[in-house]
């Protein structure tokens, strides 16, 4: 009597699994269990790596921000404080980029920050 190979959705089970599993090395792309457990690992991370990639990128332009405060005599903590007082709400994304691309302006900013908090 031949073997039992599944049905179906067995298959199409397998095949969503292998799928998911291209481009790993060696076994893990080809057999189902390891590829199963190589697939749950990696959906895993990815979960985990979404939320962590809002913290590295906040935390990128925080350094940005400091270094540009610096240049500008001012120090991160006093530039936030400054800014929230004189009830300029630009976000941290928004001020490290216009301390990168539009010195300038962000010169500008600090000192608008620092008169506020003086």
């Amino acid at each position: 009597m031949p073997r039992v190979t599944r049905g179906f959705k067995a298959r199409r089970r397998r095949n969503k699994v292998l799928k998911l599993a291209k481009g790993f090395r060696g076994g893990k792309s080809r057999l189902f269990r390891t590829a199963t457990e190589a697939v749950d690992k990696a959906l895993g991370y990815a979960y985990r790596d979404r939320r962590n990639k809002k913290r590295d990128f906040r935390k990128l332009w925080i350094i940005r921000i400091g270094a540009a405060a610096k240049i500008n005599g001012i120090s991160y903590s006093r530039l936030i404080h400054g800014l929230k007082k004189a009830n300029i709400e630009l976000d941290r994304k928004v001020l490290s980029n216009l301390a990168i691309v539009d010195p300038t302006a962000f010169k500008e900013v600090v000192q608008t920050a620092n008169n506020a908090v003086d």
